[in-house]
């Protein structure tokens, strides 16, 4: 990754929410409550709308009993292959 194109990156780390809450068996409702966030924030940040604070990135990665640094790894993991 060479340079960062932020909707790239909004985007991979969408997708890995999603797969992460599918995988935890939430709804985006129950992620936004397990993490103290609005309730529309998990649809906006799985839509690549949206890219989450250093902060919110910690409460989700709480919420999923994860490390934070596993949701950042897992993004670059789908930046890197998105790049083939």
């Amino acid at each position: 990754m060479s340079t960062v194109d932020h909707y790239q990156v909004a985007r991979a780390f969408g997708a890995v929410l999603k797969l992460s809450r599918a995988g935890a068996q939430l709804t985006q409702e129950q992620l936004a409550e397990a993490a103290d966030i609005d309730r529309t924030y998990p649809s906006l940040m799985e839509r690549g709308l949206r890219q989450p604070t250093l902060a919110v990135v910690l409460t989700l990665a709480d919420a999923f009993e994860i490390e934070a640094a596993t949701l950042i790894t897992m993004t670059v993991v789908r930046l890197r292959r998105d790049q083939l």
